[in-house]
């Protein structure tokens, strides 16, 4: 099911130029899993030292607190530093994440193992409650 069907398409750039509403313009998801209706997790990956700033930053954190009313939501914001090839999105570092209308900063989590510990959090306090 994750597998790229597509990789020639993926690697074209995409410009969005056109879709410029005054200083409004798009900005992209790298990832997006849904667990049951009832838990999402956003990802958004970026290169070396990059920051998530501006726009992108504001609209990551109103579809993540839009979404918090209805389900929990999270953001997860990692760092890759690999230049060249294919990225284990898995592996990457989580640098930060959004979770109940606040930005955290992670401390060396891999992408996968934080969206572990999210699910089973959030589960064993759906059988708790």
């Amino acid at each position: 099911m994750s597998e790229i069907k597509n990789r020639d398409y993926l690697a074209r750039i995409k410009n969005f130029s056109g879709l410029r509403f005054g200083s409004i313009s798009p900005t992209d998801l790298d990832g997006f899993l849904d667990f049951g209706n009832r838990l999402f997790i956003f990802i958004e990956t970026k290169f070396a030292d990059s920051q998530l700033r501006g726009g992108q930053k504001l609209a990551l954190e109103r579809l993540c607190d839009a979404c918090q009313t209805e389900h929990r939501t999270s953001i997860l914001i990692v760092t890759n530093y690999q230049e060249e090839g294919e990225i284990d999105i898995g592996e990457t570092i989580v640098q930060q994440y959004r979770l109940r209308g606040r930005w955290y900063t992670a401390t060396d989590i891999k992408l996968r193992d934080a969206i572990e510990m999210f699910y089973n959090n959030f589960y064993e306090e759906q059988n708790a409650g």
